[in-house]
């Protein structure tokens, strides 16, 4: 991969919430409820036009170009200097992370609460769904180009990667995949930002 930036944290609600009030764009659903509204919880339930709309506001905002990540960033970043590892922390299994019995009971929780993997990174593989920039295709790797891979050029769904709270497996594997058409809003689905790398 060419080198880019990753946010440290899922977007979170009370950074959306500039967003909403300067686009005056509508609220997601779950905005007023209580198991998903605190002000450092991810925001949810936006599809993946509404987080591309994000990006373009936040562009605007600060003279930078803010992108969603693809899914090849989004792994590289997950896996920090551990390649060959499970998880973004390790192979430890996810039900031995601390309070994991505790943890995603009616929602996300707010990001940033436990420690971050080697480059600093948090809640990769866990918490929601991330939105990425690419459409997906179950076989793309076995054809993609080796550097920068970016996607197909159309499908009829676009990539996500990371765990979900309200699945029965809360914290995904750095490999695993998923995806859903662009258009849909769950309340497991968030994103964070991406750059290249001005250095």
């Amino acid at each position: 991969m060419d080198a880019f930036e990753l946010a440290a944290y899922q977007v979170t609600n009370v950074e959306y919430a500039c967003f909403l009030a300067a686009m005056s764009y509508p609220q997601p659903s779950c905005w007023n409820d209580p198991n998903f509204n605190h002000p450092k919880m991810p925001v949810v339930a936006i599809s993946w036009h509404e987080a591309m709309s994000y990006c373009e506001w936040l562009n605007r905002g600060t003279s930078m170009s803010y992108r969603l990540p693809s899914e090849a960033e989004w792994e590289r970043a997950a896996r920090g200097d551990a390649e060959r590892s499970r998880y973004p922390w390790g192979d430890t299994p996810p039900e031995r992370l601390p309070d994991y019995a505790r943890r995603w009971k009616s929602g996300p929780e707010p990001v940033g609460l436990y420690p971050p993997n080697t480059y600093g990174l948090y809640n990769l593989g866990d918490n929601v769904h991330e939105w990425c920039f690419d459409w997906y295709d179950a076989g793309y790797y076995g054809y993609s180009p080796e550097r920068n891979p970016q996607g197909p050029t159309n499908a009829s769904r676009r990539a996500s990667r990371g765990g979900s709270w309200r699945h029965q497996i809360k914290v995904a594997r750095t490999a695993a995949r998923s995806s859903i058409p662009p258009e849909f809003k769950y309340a497991d689905y968030g994103f964070r930002v991406a750059r290249s790398s001005t250095i």
